[in-house]
């Protein structure tokens, strides 16, 4: 097992990489839909920042990359907190269920790790992620502090003639096109979501998986509680040594 203690974990549902089930994919170099489809998503603590593992339905490298997977773009955005974005980037999707505050993006290229400080909104780019394939899973070390966290989590078409590795739907038909059955649909061929949830496509918003556990509070009613305790046993020494 990749993750023996996950945080997180998600069965994402088999064959359905195609958007809203009409996304037409490339021939030219051919992309199999197995290594687009999302099929597991899991997060947990490593050292001292989170691992993430993706799983998908096969492994594929049609631009022949030295990586050895060259077939999608996976894009997974974290919550751990207050603040952040909603737009999720380059996508045409919006996120629900709150804001990101770092964002990670893999392809058989590279891959790249953002934060959108608190208080702001422009995100800044951090240590590039470790990143290693294992078996048809790629899994994914980053400099994501530990926690329980919310994920959306996303599979594109990859393609080396784009700037961003991105290649983006359109109603044109042909070989190295990736056809959609309208304008300005969603980027990502398959998103982390329950069988049948189509409001990706449909709204053009994507549902937050997992929950944001903030700890901090528990901690200050400790740390309140404890100040009492060594208060009240002050100043019964005091009333001691007084009696």
């Amino acid at each position: 097992m990749l993750l023996s203690a996950a945080l997180f974990s998600f069965a994402d549902p088999a064959g359905d990489p195609r958007g809203d089930g009409r996304y037409v994919l490339p021939s030219r170099p051919p992309v199999s839909a197995e290594a687009l489809d999302l099929r597991r998503f899991q997060a947990g603590a490593q050292g001292s920042g989170m691992r993430f593992t993706v799983d998908y339905g096969a492994v594929q490298n049609p631009w022949g990359l030295p990586s050895g997977f060259s077939a999608g773009v996976t894009d997974i955005f974290v919550k751990t907190g207050r603040g952040g974005l909603d737009t999720l980037s380059g996508l045409n999707l919006r996120a629900a269920g709150g804001r990101w505050q770092y964002h990670l993006r893999v392809s058989g290229a590279g891959a790249t790790l953002e934060e959108v400080p608190e208080g702001s909104s422009t995100p800044i780019r951090l240590a590039d992620p470790a990143v290693r394939r294992s078996g048809t899973s790629l899994v994914v070390d980053a400099a994501v502090p530990p926690g329980e966290y919310a994920y959306w989590v996303t599979s594109s078409v990859f393609s080396p003639l784009t700037p961003d590795g991105l290649l983006r739907p359109g109603t044109d038909a042909g070989p190295a096109q990736l056809q959609a059955p309208r304008a300005n649909v969603p980027v990502p061929v398959d998103v982390l979501a329950p069988a049948g949830d189509l409001q990706a496509y449909v709204a053009g918003t994507l549902a937050a998986q997992g929950e944001v556990r903030d700890r901090r509070p528990l901690i200050l009613t400790a740390l309140g509680a404890l100040g009492l305790v060594l208060t009240a046993l002050a100043t019964l020494l005091l009333w001691r040594r007084g009696a």
